[in-house]
């Protein structure tokens, strides 16, 4: 048997307080969700308030332990603990006050009541002429559309869910009779199959012109001629001019691939609200930078809390064992609240100080809106510019918006990797992905540059990239091949 030993090792250890990991989740959190986060705080904390206290008083110079070292006294006239903070009695919060500005966005948005697309579908179901075993078969069938509106299930799939769910038995040909009724309803293009069934569904609503005529044959007869952009095949095969075929193309492109999509986006549309977290505007040719108010909330120690401080320095040389504990409560339930103040506060300098580097470095492209004008810059870069860590920086770009006079841009699309030019100048990827796609918007659309093509472009402007490297951006800017890009 091994004989056991007691060994003595020095280990150093680096760990984060409470208060720094609660700082860390401060920062990452975007504008709208630190309103959430804040109004949260205050409904656990009563200590918390929000508004402008106008009267500050210093909470710090005394100490709980203080009344470990004096004798128990039961009767005291000043203060009755145990009634103050009983559940019934919690401190109600005030919200007087607010710190924003007149060209901050307005916080309320008015919800729009909108039936969803289920619902929309349940209600068309109800008018039509079936009988109750047809309506369930369709409200089934309504379940199974995807947000873009397209049946995602096999007939046979269904056939045996309605068997083993809903024990109603069917066969495939009844199913398919009630599907053509659910193709029938609004919008055109409901319940299709796939994206050719669902275009044919939609030009047969259509007037019958010759152009919708003919886009129903081509998307009929020769579906996978027209999506690979085979022209020549298509100018061929129908005999046609390419005035009809482009006549006919412009018909096509005009239908809806996603129809379930006319509801579900108007449904969506408030939810995809940005709040920007910082303004940058320019002024006399000088770049201003604003934190958004909502950011920097009005927070202070409740006057109920401090008083009962008061209440307690005066009364703690007879204070009992619970009004001892009750003292430990409220200086507990301050300390909370002065930590989170200060979190608070310190998230308002960080995202102050990474916004002034990240505006400073980027000054060319915040006074002309140009992408070309984007210097190269990687989190490392800001990091080493305001003394912070790189997590620290990822933190505060991440998820976060700045309203620019050109738009409202993610933090993030503001950092790119670099590459040396032909004079050996370091330039951003960003600028290339650009001027790559200047190019392309400017091709010839019959003739599309391939990525050959491009790379000997980019090179005579001065940037020496390979085709694949090419390839790489042109997808990123989620480009086509130059075939698909092709047009009559």
């Amino acid at each position: 048997m091994a004989a056991m030993r007691q060994i003595q090792k020095l280990k150093l250890e680096q760990k984060l307080s409470p208060q720094q990991i609660q700082l860390m989740k401060l920062i990452q959190v975007p504008t709208q969700e630190l309103e959430e986060r804040i109004e949260q705080e205050i409904q656990e904390n009563p200590a918390l308030e929000e508004g402008n206290d106008v009267e500050e008083k210093d909470t710090e110079s005394w100490d709980e332990d203080e009344f470990d070292n004096r004798e128990k006294d039961d009767h005291t006239d000043e203060v009755n603990w145990d009634e103050y903070l009983s559940d019934d009695e919690i401190p109600s919060y005030k919200t007087s006050t607010n710190n924003y500005s007149a060209d901050d966005e307005e916080r309320t948005i008015p919800i729009a009541v909108q039936e969803s697309f289920l619902e929309m579908l349940d209600r068309q179901i109800a008018m039509r002429d079936l009988t109750e075993k047809e309506k369930e078969i369709a409200h089934y069938i309504a379940g199974n559309l995807g947000d873009d509106g397209l049946l995602e299930r096999e007939i046979v799939d269904i056939v045996d869910d309605l068997a083993f769910n809903r024990n109603i038995f069917v066969e495939e040909a009844e199913v398919e009779k009630v599907l053509t009724v659910v193709q029938g309803m609004d919008p055109p293009g409901i319940g299709a199959r796939d994206l050719q069934e669902c275009l044919l569904l939609q030009l047969e609503r259509k007037a019958q012109t010759p152009e919708v005529a003919l886009a129903y044959q081509i998307l009929d007869r020769y579906y996978d001629a027209f999506v690979k952009k085979h022209y020549k095949k298509l100018l061929d095969s129908l005999n046609i001019t390419e005035q009809e075929l482009k006549a006919a193309q412009d018909t096509i492109v005009k239908l809806n691939p996603r129809p379930g999509n006319v509801i579900t986006s108007s449904r969506n549309r408030g939810a995809q609200n940005i709040i920007p977290d910082f303004f940058v505007t320019i002024n006399d040719g000088e770049l201003e930078l604003r934190l958004n108010a909502r950011n920097a909330p009005e927070l202070h120690i409740s006057r109920d809390y401090k008083n009962m401080i008061e209440h307690a320095k005066a009364a703690k040389e007879k204070a009992s064992k619970s009004e001892k504990e009750a003292v430990k409560f409220i200086k507990q339930k301050i300390d909370s609240a002065r930590w989170f103040i200060e979190a608070i506060m310190q998230r308002q300098q960080t995202l102050m100080l990474t916004m002034s580097a990240i505006m400073e470095r980027q000054k060319a492209y915040f006074l002309s809106g140009d992408e070309r004008d984007l210097r190269p810059m990687i989190l490392k870069d800001i990091a080493e510019e305001v003394e912070l860590d790189i997590s620290t920086i990822s933190r505060v770009t991440s998820n976060k918006y700045v309203q620019t006079p050109y738009g409202t841009k993610l933090l993030k699309e503001f950092f790119s990797e670099s590459m040396l030019n032909a004079d050996g100048e370091e330039v951003s990827t960003r600028e290339i992905k650009k001027i790559l796609e200047i190019a392309i918007g400017d091709e010839n659309k019959r003739k599309p540059l391939t990525d050959q093509q491009l790379a000997e472009l980019l090179k005579e402007k001065g940037y020496p990239i390979a085709r694949r490297t090419v390839a790489k951006y042109r997808e990123q800017l989620d480009l086509p091949v130059a075939r698909l890009r092709k047009e009559l």
